[in-house]
Parts: structure tokens; sequence; C-alpha cells
């Protein structure tokens, strides 16, 4: 239902096109919110069959222009998982060591292992975002064969092949671009301000990079459009209402995460036989009550069976109690005769 958010590669992607106030999905906020919480339980419940499995990985990517509401979706919707095989990775300048190693570097170690789910706040695709439309590659070190009018666009194909390379060993990639529009922004940047509680979220280098608002929106609009693929989709997503926004990121994490079909694994017989064994020497390290209880717990599937009986079994158990009803009678006569 959300697929109208999908880009695949399939079709074209023109920001200027795109709604920021959508709520197609859901009109009513409250009811937005009730089946986020449903989905939640479920993406939680998905989450540990996803860590117990370790099989496949996942990163969540987010990114948008300041305001749109990165932090507060990524609460929101991704509260709800255990801390084991989750975590966040929040990408912002590069350091002056980070700067010294290729622009992946910093990316490739916070992939996630398989089991696990990383949150991206920020991504690698800031190398084609900010340092797009402010050029920061050219003030950065490089060799003198390096054609610094094909940087962006080798930059393209790298994210293109980095990300093809994690689908080809077991890691997704999932990209959420929350568009939100310049009007918006500037009301929620105006709340930080009359807001005192919401102050310390806000600085003068956020409206400062307001003024390359339509830089940005092509940028955004060109990264994706060339990374965009079947396996590693972006999903654009409305972002001016803030109750709509997580309500939709919810549909699709949990659409993917249900897509991984991840399973509790199995337990072999050989593996059932140690269990066995193990329990014998449990036992004997338990107290005497504990273990008399152990031993007479029978189990399910014994009573299921019981009820499972055949008619026939319990029309000639009926007839024997029948018989010797009627026996111990006949005993009982014969000892009232005797006085």
């Amino acid at each position: 239902m959300f697929k109208k958010y999908l880009y695949d590669g399939s079709r074209k992607f023109a920001i200027a096109k795109e709604s920021t106030d959508d709520t197609s999905l859901c009109k009513e906020r409250a009811k937005a919110e009730e089946k986020m919480a449903e989905n939640n339980k479920k993406i939680d419940a998905l989450q540990q069959k996803l860590y117990a499995e370790k099989k496949e990985g996942v990163i969540f990517l987010f990114q948008a222009m300041d305001a749109a509401g990165k932090d507060g979706t990524i609460r929101a919707v991704l509260q709800c998982l255990s801390p084991h095989g989750v975590y966040e990775a929040a990408f912002k300048a590069p350091s002056s060591e980070e700067l010294a190693h290729d622009y992946l570097w910093r990316i490739v170690k916070e992939v996630p292992a398989k089991g696990e789910i990383a949150i991206f706040n920020r991504s690698h695709y800031e190398d084609v975002l900010i340092g797009k439309v402010k050029e920061l590659y050219k003030g950065q070190a490089h060799a003198d064969r390096i054609d610094q009018k094909k940087v962006i666009d080798n930059r393209y194909k790298d994210i293109r092949n980095f990300e093809e390379y994690l689908w080809n060993n077991s890691v997704r990639v999932v990209k959420i671009f929350l568009n939100v529009s310049k009007d918006e922004q500037a009301r929620r940047f105006l709340s930080r301000i009359e807001e005192p509680e919401k102050n310390w979220t806000f600085s003068e280098s956020d409206w400062d990079e307001r003024k390359y608002w339509d830089g940005y929106q092509k940028a955004f609009e060109d990264a994706i459009n060339e990374t965009a693929t079947k396996e590693c989709p972006w999903y654009v997503v409305p972002a001016d209402h803030k109750w709509y926004m997580r309500y939709a990121v919810s549909e699709i994490i949990l659409s993917t995460l249900e897509n991984m079909d991840p399973e509790y694994p199995k337990v072999t017989e050989e593996r059932l036989k140690v269990f066995n064994d193990l329990k014998e020497e449990i036992l004997k390290d338990l107290p005497e009550e504990d273990r008399g209880k152990a031993s007479k717990e029978e189990p399910k599937k014994d009573k299921k069976e019981k009820k499972e009986d055949s008619p026939k079994e319990e029309k000639s158990e009926k007839k024997d109690k029948k018989s010797r009803k009627k026996e111990k009678g006949e005993k009982q006569e014969d000892a009232g005769n005797v006085d």
C-alpha cells in the first residue's frame, strides 16, 4: 500500500512533483498511531527472530533536510526494539582521521553482522549531497590522476556497487528519504526558537543551510535516481505531518522484516539428545522437591494423545468399567445372602 513511495529504479523520481503533506494511507492521526503501535509489536517480534536466526542483516538508512524529523522518527518507530542486535550509527561531518581514508571507510565499519539491524542517521549519501552542493571534495586531498569533474558520478557508481556487494553478502539496505516542504521546515525552525525545551536542537548553521535549499533538492533527486535499485530501493516519505511520517516508516520497516521472514532456529535431533542429557544433570543439581515436580510433569503431547484415543478403545474401556461395577455388585449381594 505504500508502494507509491517506492523508487526501485523502474521510474524516475521528480522531487517537485512529490507531495510532502500526503496522508492517503491513513487520514486520521489517532488511527495512524494505533496502527503504528500494532506494527511496533510485530517489528519487535520479527527482530528477535532475526537476531536468533543470524542469516541476514539490514540497514535502515535515513536522509532528510534539517528539521524533517529523522531523530524523532527513529525514536518513535524503533524504540520498541531490543538493544541486542540493534544499534544506531550517526554520521556527522567527517573527522580528520576519516578524511584521511576513502569516503566509505567510516561506513564499512558500521555495517551490521548477520542477525543485526543498523540504523543509519545520515550515511554515505552525505558525500553526494552536502559534498556535491558545496563541492567539498575539491578541498580534500586526492591523487593527481583524479578527474574532479567525475567525482560525483564516480561516487554514485561506488555506492551502487557497495550496496550491491552488501546485498550479495546477506545485508539489505533500505533507504528512506523524509521529504519535508520548505514552509514546514521554517515553521519547525521557529518552534525550536520559541519553545525553550527545543532551543538546544537549533543552531544558526541550520538556517544558513536553508540558503542552499534548491541545490539540496536537486542533489536528493539525483542521488535517488542514480542509486535506486530493486534490491536496495529508496522510499520517499511525506514528512510535513510527523504522525503520518512515523506511521508510514513503521509500515516500510515491518514490510521489510516480513519479507526477510526470519524464524527461530530449528533444534536438530542430535541437539535434542544433548538437551535430554543436560536435563538429567540439571535435575541432580536441583533440590529434591523440585526434582519431583519436574519428573511428575507429563509432556503436553501425552495429554493430547489421551484425548485422541480411538472410539473403539473408549467403548471397550467403558465396557470394562461396567463389567467391573456389575461384578462388584454381585459380590456384595452374595455377602448379604451369607448373613
